[in-house]
């Protein structure tokens, strides 16, 4: 009786702790409501998967998480996955804090799907993947098929050359314009496209240090901006645009041309026929090459999870097919997979230009250099006021250029004596 007593005391602790949760934490950091709650729906779906597991979700708002992680790492209170943006990946993987996702990728049987800019960037680390991306943030241009037509302009420009003729074009027409320029906050990535396009190359320093903003090359494409405004081809309180205002500017038709990442579909595809207006790669120069900014962002794991297994199909979930396209379709970012441009939401004209840049060898995303400490009042503060001061004649390119190319060497060659 006491054998059986013993035995049948065992065999309910065994069975107690085959119930026990296994519980996954995962952080979020871009963090919307939108975007927390298809994050849930994916992972009601990994727990049905996989019974006895319970993942927990922090959503950190963006804002603030920076600090807010940082604290919880530095008090040990680290997740099993976090949601990595590009411009933390450095920070994290130098110091050892995430794991190497190389060997969970070789039996992965989605990896193959994955596009050459997905691992590409994912190995941004000492070519090793310490981030599996789940999406870009990259620029393409948009174009309005009825202004195109209005005006005479047959096909959205390939060259830089072409776009300042097809500008023209449009702004002959009464209260048109060619482009929708973002003189106001965020406009950086309009002056570094263009510059760097008519540089051809996007290398912001040289070796030593010292920025190349103010090269010829580069102040040509300072210039090209310059000129669009100028010559009447942009709004002139465009001077002031910022996000909200270029896509309203361009939905509403003033301007027939826009570049943007895929979240400005959002907005505008609720405001315009999918017939009246197209996406296409943004133009080249005499390099034969274009030059888009890119963001990115995805999934990591970090090495002292003591679930890593479990983690990893958790991120497997996130990123596979059926995750990554549903997630993307709420982000706006475009998505990793090679087979997701025939996914009916993706195989449209919409999304065309964003895809043919990915494959396009001769179009080299741009990374802007986030690691410096000092980049933050470069882009947000500096950059506006001296830009907005070019715009209106106050500053020649050349001097626009210096301005930035000294700041700029201040900061990277502080960086560079920290190695």
């Amino acid at each position: 009786m006491i054998k059986k007593l013993i035995a049948t005391t065992a065999l309910t602790i065994v069975l107690a702790g085959e119930a026990q949760a296994e519980t996954l934490k995962i952080v979020e950091v871009i963090t919307s409501p939108e975007r927390t709650e298809t994050l849930k729906s994916i992972v009601k779906g990994f727990e049905a998967e996989n019974p006895g597991t319970e993942v927990e979700i922090i959503s950190l708002p963006w804002g603030e998480a920076f600090e807010k992680f940082a604290t919880m790492v530095s008090a040990g209170e680290t997740p099993d996955v976090v949601e990595m943006p590009d411009t933390w990946l450095s920070l994290y993987a130098n110091n050892g804090a995430l794991e190497d996702l190389e060997p969970y990728l070789a039996s992965w049987d989605e990896t193959a799907d994955l596009n050459d800019r997905a691992l590409e960037f994912g190995r941004a680390i000492k070519n090793k993947a310490y981030m599996l991306p789940y999406g870009f943030y990259l620029r393409a241009m948009f174009y309005n098929k009825k202004l195109f037509a209005e005006a005479g302009v047959a096909a959205p420009p390939k060259t830089l050359n072409e776009f300042m003729e097809a500008a023209k074009k449009v702004s002959a027409l009464p209260g048109k314009y060619g482009y929708c320029l973002r003189g106001g906050p965020g406009g950086l990535n309009g002056w570094v496209m263009f510059g760097a396009t008519a540089n051809g190359s996007n290398e912001f320093f040289r070796p030593d240090g010292t920025s190349t903003f103010a090269d010829p090359g580069w102040v040509k494409g300072l210039a090209f901006v310059i000129d669009l405004y100028k010559n009447g081809y942009a709004p002139k309180d465009s001077v002031n645009w910022s996000f909200n205002e270029i896509v309203a500017g361009f939905y509403s038709g003033t301007c027939a041309m826009l570049d943007q990442d895929p979240d400005a579909l959002i907005a505008i595809s609720q405001r315009m026929k999918p017939e009246d207006y197209g996406v296409a790669p943004m133009p080249k120069g005499d390099s034969g090459k274009a030059f888009p900014t890119i963001g990115y962002a995805g999934w990591s794991m970090f090495a002292n999870s003591e679930h890593k297994d479990l983690a990893w199909k958790l991120i497997a979930t996130l990123e596979g097919k059926k995750g990554n396209i549903a997630w993307n379709q709420k982000t706006g970012a475009l998505p990793v997979h090679k087979s997701a441009e025939s996914d009916p939401f993706y195989a449209n004209d919409q999304f065309k230009g964003w895809f043919e840049e990915l494959s396009d060898k001769s179009v080299v995303p741009t990374v802007m250099p986030t690691y410096l400490e000092e980049f933050a009042f470069f882009k947000d503060s500096l950059v506006i006021k001296t830009s907005q001061e070019a715009l209106l004649g106050d500053l020649t390119p050349e001097d626009l250029g210096k301005q930035w190319a000294d700041y700029l060497t201040t900061a990277q060659q502080k960086f560079l004596s920290t190695k």
